[in-house]
């Protein structure tokens, strides 16, 4: 009987991050291995990568990492794994010069280049396992779903996609290799579950095409198109919109430029004439009507930078009066406050907010009609929803049992679950590791919930210093406590509440000068509960609070 594991060690449970390892014998085949963007809560991180733990535990099983396309939530992470584990990196060519890309600018990467290009065609005997793959329709040309051959049949990884009939050559579906895969016989599908609550049905990319240009040539003034770098499918329809439009287009930030230029240097996307882009120094040259600024932001993310645009803190580009603001990503349901602020940012900058999705309903993933398709192309013996929130795993796995599946062959998995093949059947078997690491400037994994629940504090209520000075073998106070506050209150306002908080860790000090035992951690805590008493009793706010008591063995004269 073969020995299979399939470990989620992201992607399930949580929007990106997607890392999916699938153990055979003594070979471990990653797929994957992506970021996701922090949460409003994760104060100040830039990222969160998944926890490596189990791979670094098994690295020298590690046959290879798998990749399905070009975006950060599949090769977001591939840095911070290769800087522990090297071993070899498998994609269609765009999405290995995009990883490439990430990999290059981490310091501790900068030299790795085991990469592999592969494609439909590709197969790769590994001995426990045959690897092969199969064409997908998604916002990014070359992606592709990865499956692997063993004694007990296919195990599929679908990547993200979706069924657009009309999708031309680079994003076309692969339909007779998926019919094929699936008459081989499916022992698992891991299956995209993003969209599996929405059963409307999602615009072709034709009709996107169209939406853009009507949008673009029907303005008179300026108009920045706010967009994710790497949805090249988008930046071709807003290229091919602008050349007819007669309009020039600014790229702005460096991942846009990167992305852009190696799509084009790859043919996977076209400049309609050459003279297209220009650069912000040109575009002072020509009229607001002329130009399309296309936006995507740092790492690839466009909302923040509307902001900064609209509260005029952009390093090069302020939104006018009479801008058109065109936002092409579809956000998720996570973001719908901060896409709300930021339309409002923008009309109160004089500007007029457009989104895609005010006339149709756009997708990069299947709806439910295009997830049931592929059940029933592959038609699997165990079926594991990954790619989304647990309620869309659940809305995916009710999928798979209307197709005729039983609920105890479909596994809703969390980060870290185990799931085994043994006597005979695919089973729960334990856990590992599987934890959020976040990722803050130059640290990984050093910030913490307990710095993030402080930081939350600190934007919250503010910090409280008390500064004091003692000499503690003549049991005497040197200088008298001096208070600070920041984010906390008005001090100029508010000096009986600073004198009273003065006069509590004076007579905190004191009485713990007087102690035989005395404990520097004993009386910083007591200093820090004291004054949490009183000021939650006086403001009902519960600042940081620092105490920083400095000794000194000169007398007072």
């Amino acid at each position: 009987m073969s020995q299979i594991k399939i470990v989620p060690l992201g992607g399930v449970r949580e929007n990106g991050k997607s890392i999916y390892v699938v153990e055979l014998e003594k070979e471990i085949f990653v797929l994957d291995c992506g970021l996701k963007y922090p949460e409003n809560e994760q104060l100040g991180i830039d990222m969160v990568i998944p926890d490596f733990s189990y791979l670094l535990e098994n690295k020298d099983k590690i046959a290879g990492v798998f990749l399905s396309h070009g975006h950060a939530d599949a090769i977001g992470a591939l840095p911070y794994l290769l800087e522990n584990v090297s071993v070899p990196v498998f994609g269609t060519e765009l999405t290995t010069e995009l990883a490439k890309i990430n990999v290059k600018n981490y310091a501790n990467t900068k030299d790795f280049n085991e990469f592999h290009v592969v494609d439909e065609f590709t197969e790769i005997d590994f001995g426990s396992a045959v690897i092969s793959f199969f064409r997908t329709t998604h916002t990014i040309p070359d992606s592709i779903g990865i499956s692997i051959k063993t004694a007990e049949g296919n195990i599929v990884y679908t990547g993200d996609f979706k069924f657009d009939q009309s999708a031309s050559a680079p994003y076309a579906t692969d339909f007779a290799r998926l019919a094929e895969i699936g008459k081989d016989g499916v022992f698992a599908l891991l299956s995209d579950s993003s969209n599996a609550e929405n059963s409307s049905l999602i615009a072709s990319e034709n009709q996107v095409a169209e939406e853009v240009y009507d949008t673009i040539r029907y303005w008179d003034g300026r108009i920045i198109v706010a967009s994710v770098a790497s949805n090249i499918q988008r930046v071709q329809q807003i290229f091919d919109a602008a050349d007819k439009a007669e309009r020039f287009v600014v790229l702005t930030g460096k991942d846009a430029e990167q992305i852009v230029k190696t799509a084009i240097r790859l043919g996977k996307l076209t400049l309609p004439n050459e003279e297209l882009l220009i650069t912000e120094k040109e575009m002072k040259n020509k009229r607001p009507d002329q130009i399309i600024i296309l936006e995507t932001g740092r790492m690839g993310e466009p909302l923040q930078s509307l902001q900064k645009m609209a509260s005029r803190r952009h390093k090069t580009i302020n939104i006018e009066e009479g801008d058109l603001i065109y936002i092409t990503t579809t956000p998720s349901i996570s973001i719908e406050t901060t896409m709300a602020k930021t339309e409002d940012m923008i009309y109160r900058a004089g500007g007029t907010v457009k989104t895609i999705s005010d006339n149709l309903y756009v997708s990069g993933h299947g709806n439910q009609n295009d997830l049931k398709l592929m059940l029933n192309l592959m038609k699997p013996k165990y079926f594991i929803p990954v790619q989304g929130e647990y309620r869309l795993l659940a809305a995916h796995a009710d999928l798979a049992h209307e197709v005729g599946m039983s609920y105890q062959d479909i596994f809703i998995t969390g980060r870290g679950d185990i799931l085994e093949f043994e006597k005979g059947r695919l089973r729960m078997t334990g856990t590992t590791d599987a934890e959020n690491i976040l990722i803050d400037g130059l640290g990984v994994g050093d910030v913490g919930n307990i710095v993030l629940r402080d930081r939350k504090i600190l934007s919250q209520d503010g910090i409280f210093i008390a500064v004091v000075t003692i000499n503690r073998r003549a049991k005497k106070i040197i200088s008298k406590p001096r208070i600070t506050s920041k984010g906390f209150v008005y001090m100029k306002t508010s000096t009986d509440l600073m004198t009273e908080s003065a006069n509590i860790v004076e007579t905190v000090v004191l009485e713990n000068l007087e102690k035989q035992d005395f404990d520097w951690g004993v009386l910083k805590q007591e200093i820090r509960e004291q004054l949490s008493r009183y000021l939650y009793d006086q403001t009902k706010r519960r600042p940081v609070i620092l105490p920083v008591i400095m000794e000194s063995s000169q007398k007072r004269k």
